[in-house]
């Protein structure tokens, strides 16, 4: 068997003190996540974060910077995700009118101790910790990525 790792990407917004995240039905239950999900073939990493915002938040995103870029096994599943963490902005308003992916119930703007209080429904601990990296000022250019 060829181990190979599952490519994500994540968007880190924040807007006044607050984070940009969504609320979405998982296996697991009811969970907040950043606006993320799979790289898709052929797609640029960059993309998949702008593409993936739109989706899930109805926000269009302009990304600025990376934050990191995380490893997360889950010997459960088998897997292993490549996360993609890219810093930037969106429009004021979400785009009226459109349609969230299915299983996202909404988007929703909180503060790192909202995101605190809530752990237990975090998607994972990389929510936090791309929250995290961003207040320490992580950053590193788009120019770093050669897709």
């Amino acid at each position: 068997m060829i181990w190979k790792p599952n490519v994500t990407v994540a968007a880190v917004i924040e807007r006044q003190g607050k984070f940009l995240l969504v609320e979405e039905e998982t296996a697991a239950g009811i969970r907040l996540n950043q606006p993320a999900g799979h790289l898709e073939d052929g797609e640029k990493l960059i993309d998949a974060a702008i593409r993936e915002t739109l989706e899930e938040t109805a926000y269009v995103f302009t990304p600025e910077a990376m934050s990191g870029i995380y490893r997360l096994p889950v010997p459960e599943k088998d897997l292993t995700y490549l996360r993609f963490a890219f810093i930037g902005t969106v429009e004021e308003q979400p785009l009226t009118g459109y349609q969230l992916d299915k299983g996202i119930i909404r988007a929703l703007w909180l503060t790192k101790e909202e995101v605190m209080l809530n752990q237990s429904k975090l998607r994972s601990h990389l929510v936090l910790t791309c929250i995290e990296d961003y207040l320490a000022g992580h950053r590193y250019p788009l120019s770093i990525l050669r897709d």
